[in-house]
């Protein structure tokens, strides 16, 4: 998209920002920009810029409103830190930068404006990328970035511009994990992964935390689905942990650009050996961990508090993040986990033990097979886990003690390129609506068992498959529609076409064995 499509005024610049492809437009001419530099160092060069648009946006918007009623306050930072707008130094505003664009020393001056920032914004420190002077950094290519970036909702203030900005961040961060392949899947999971867990939990208030957040696309679902709901942003409180310190950047700058306030932690060592929210009880749990860790340093931590339902093995963390997360639950609280699907049946290194001990205990209260070329990282099949403290927490929710809800969405999603799929709105609509009328939500709907798609099983039920919790045990195979025809009728139909078909094959055999033998090729 060039600058100047970006940057019409009125009517048309709104309508265009806000129709689907308006992003994938932007990202294109992006990508272009790029030329021969990798998609994971790119995507700071790019993200970072992004970043500095949004908040220098919101300070002159800020800015604005208070030079119309006070000139001193214009110019006092608490008046924004108290309105969650980080304050900007002059020689860090956008304007500035844009009207420098072309100049060689442009890298130099975006280093000095971000940490200005970082330097006025303690929540910022150490957060944002400092490394565009560094020679190897095409300057013309940064100075077409910034013209590029400077149309992204140039005529929009407020609200509107806030939810540009980061619509735009968002799906940048999407196709920058497309392109790093299985490194990208580090930091993203797929939005509409997302959407299922965020939609079946329906975290409208209470804190949310996830103890491996990547660059936090779980809260950004969840502060999406609070304001489609009518609910406040300020009703829900973010937690979470990350190990990986670039990531965690990402993290912040992500949530930053969205508004939404966080208290997201880092250490290298990562949430089972330092758990840095360690007396944390989060009403919401979302996690994407990575699947099937062998190297998690589990011989360390045998004798830890949080293996209430036995030590995980050494070889294999899935069960230690079940049991993590777990521990983390709030008395009536509920978290989504996608895992690998052989955390379903595994029964190696005591894993068996482990998930006979979680139902007993009826902590699972719903699991979700999803189809296969979901994920940027892996083609390695994946499941949802959903825990529950509290089978029975009352508000107007039905006694699901001794059930376990399975759904088999294995045959959902469609292709979106060769090698990667997505679930539909619809068909993640129709996953929650399926656990809100199970769970006997207000207005939810009766709850049926559907062949092939839906089941809600007894732990005794559960118990005689050896406590394996894949969905297909469970919901059987789809029902065949009924054509009408009776049984009888139908096999009488399909024998005497069966004969005649085995007739016509043996005058076929016999016409064939006849020109054999005329050309000479007869036994």
């Amino acid at each position: 998209m060039a600058k100047n499509d970006t940057a019409k005024s009125g009517n048309g610049a709104t309508e265009k920002k806000n129709q689907l492809g308006f992003e994938a437009e932007l990202f294109k001419t992006a990508d272009k920009l790029r030329g021969n530099m990798e998609p994971s160092d790119y995507k700071h060069v790019a993200l970072g810029l992004i970043f500095l648009k949004y908040i220098s946006d919101a300070f002159e918007a800020k800015h604005k409103a208070l030079l119309a009623e006070d000139f001193q306050a214009a110019e006092d930072k608490d008046e924004y830190l108290a309105d969650n707008v980080f304050w900007v130094p002059k020689e860090a505003r956008w304007s500035h930068l844009q009207a420098n664009a072309k100049l060689p020393s442009i890298g130099t001056l975006i280093d000095d404006a971000m940490r200005a920032i970082e330097k006025d914004n303690e929540s910022l420190k150490g957060v944002l990328p400092k490394d565009y002077a560094r020679p190897a950094l095409n300057k013309v290519m940064l100075g077409e970035l910034i013209d590029l970036i400077s149309g992204i909702a140039l005529n929009e203030e407020g609200d509107q511009s806030k939810d540009i900005l980061g619509r735009v961040y968002e799906y940048f961060l999407g196709q920058f994990a497309g392109a790093e392949g299985k490194r990208g899947g580090e930091f993203y999971t797929p939005r509409s992964v997302v959407r299922v867990m965020v939609e079946m939990l329906e975290p409208y208030s209470g804190r949310i935390y996830d103890p491996c957040c990547g660059s936090g696309g779980m809260f950004v679902q969840s502060e999406k689905f609070v304001k489609e709901h009518g609910g406040r942003i300020g009703d829900i409180a973010v937690y979470g942990q990350e190990s990986n310190y670039t990531t965690w950047r990402l993290a912040k700058m992500n949530l930053a650009v969205r508004g939404i306030d966080s208290d997201i932690r880092w250490n290298n060592e990562g949430s089972f050996h330092k758990n840095e929210l360690r007396d944390l009880k989060a009403d919401y749990i979302l996690a994407n961990p990575p699947f099937n860790i062998s190297d998690w340093g589990g011989d360390r931590l045998r004798e830890d508090v949080r293996w209430k339902f036995g030590a995980p093995p050494t070889g294999n963390a899935n069960y230690a993040w079940l049991q993590h997360i777990y521990h983390h639950l709030a008395p009536n609280g509920t978290a989504g986990v996608v895992l690998a699907n052989g955390s379903m049946s595994s029964n190696q290194s005591g894993e068996g033990d482990i998930r006979k001990a979680m139902l007993e205990a009826d902590t699972v209260d719903c699991m979700v097979a999803l189809p296969g070329q979901l994920f940027y990282s892996t083609q390695i099949p994946a499941c949802l886990w959903f825990l529950a403290r509290n089978k029975n927490p009352g508000n107007d929710l039905r006694d699901r003690r001794g059930q376990v809800l399975f759904i088999d969405a294995r045959k959902m999603g469609q292709l979106v390129d060769r090698t990667r799929r997505e679930l539909t709105d619809a068909e993640v609509q129709k996953i929650a609506d399926t656990y809100h009328a199970w769970r006997g939500e207000k207005n939810a709907g009766e709850y049926a068992d559907v062949a092939g798609f839906c089941k809600s099983a007894t732990l005794e039920e559960i118990a005689k498959h050896g406590h394996v919790l894949t969905p297909g045990r469970y919901v059987g195979a789809a029902d065949v529609a009924d054509d009408g025809e009776p049984f009888e009728e139908k096999m009488a139909r399909l024998s005497k076409q069966w004969r005649e078909q085995r007739q016509q094959a043996a005058k076929l055999d016999a016409a064939i064995e006849a020109n054999l033998k005329a050309l000479g090729y007869a036994e």
